[in-house]
């Protein structure tokens, strides 16, 4: 019954902004961390944002100052604002959530969405 679903990607301009969202399921989502983690074509997996049950944010460093992870506990939804985007940022992006209330770790992702950078 655990699903994830992301949305929200596409190609866009460096310089541009985009505003990805995950659709989760569960009626726990407001005791979740949740996060956001890419993969660039050809390469592994990184993190790249979290957010916390309190709404705690933290962000990788090649982010920070461009990216905004906010949740909507009424709708079950996270969300990754991103500006001032760069070719770099190209990957496929992934929500990921915790096992439970008592466990952060990620346990659960979804199946992506692709975010293309390129003039």
């Amino acid at each position: 019954q655990v699903q994830l679903v992301e949305s929200g990607g596409g190609l866009v301009q460096p310089g541009g902004s985009l505003r990805l969202s995950c659709a989760a399921s569960g009626s726990t989502f407001s005791s979740l961390w949740m996060y956001w983690v890419r993969q660039a074509p050809g390469k592994g997996l990184e993190w790249v944002s979290t957010i916390s049950t309190s709404s705690g944010t933290y962000y990788t460093d090649s982010v920070k100052g461009r990216f905004t992870i906010s949740r909507d506990n009424a709708k079950n939804t996270l969300y990754l604002q991103m500006n001032s985007l760069k070719s770099e940022d190209t990957a496929v992006y992934y929500c990921a959530r915790g096992l439970d209330p008592t466990d952060s770790a990620m346990a659960y992702w979804g199946k992506g969405t692709l975010v293309t950078v390129s003039s």
